[in-house]
This record gives C-alpha cells, structure tokens and sequence, in this order.
C-alpha cells in the first residue's frame, strides 16, 4: 500500500484540534480560528454570532478570524452550507468581532486546560 506525503503547508502538529476555514478553505488549528454558532433562527432568517471559546452549543463552522476569510465566506454562502441551515444568515456579529480585531480564541488555551496532579 502506497501513502502519499502532503505538501508541507498541509503538516499541522499532531494532538491538536484541526479544522478548516470555511473561508480559504485551508486547514488550520482550532485555536488559530473563530467558531461562528447559529445565535437566533426566526422568520427573517439566521443570527450568527462568534464563538471564541468554543463553547456555545450546536454546530459550528471555522473561520480566520480575518476580513478576507470573512468575505469569501459570504460570497461563497458557506455559512449556510457548513451550519446546515437554509434561509438567509445574518453575519453582521461576525463581522464587527472580526473588523474588532479580537484574537480568534478569548481564553488561552494553555489558561483552558484542567491540571491533573
């Protein structure tokens, strides 16, 4: 059986969470970017908010917390896709955290981790 290399910029340290942007499309840690969680569905569609704890429940998408990540994400319509709602996404939460320049994760994870003796 042949494995195959991946390039280099596809290595990522092993043990840590990896996900996708949903903007780029480039893999990356979890801690490198912004969860974005379904806050309100109503009538007039779907509220997005950030999650940078990545604690809210439901199911997330990931995102470079950056403006041009953001707007891929948008004209793709990937929020929809990766949220698995239908209707139409208010990402205006979203957008203010990332024009905010807010780091991608509030707490450190290092901060986040439970110590066992």
């Amino acid at each position: 059986m042949v494995q195959h290399e991946h390039p280099d910029s596809a290595r990522v340290p092993t043990g840590s969470p990896v996900r996708t942007c949903i903007g780029c499309r480039e893999r990356a840690l979890a801690v490198d970017l912004l969860r974005v969680v379904v806050s309100e569905s109503g009538p007039q569609g779907h509220v997005l908010a950030p999650d940078p704890r990545h604690r809210l429940p439901g199911r997330g998408a990931w995102l470079h917390p950056v403006e041009a990540c953001l707007s891929l994400a948008e004209r793709r319509r990937a929020f929809g896709r990766a949220l698995r709602v239908s209707g139409s996404v208010d990402t205006s939460e979203v957008d203010h955290w990332v024009r905010a320049g807010h780091p991608p994760r509030a707490v450190p994870l290092e901060q986040n981790r439970h110590k066992h003796s």
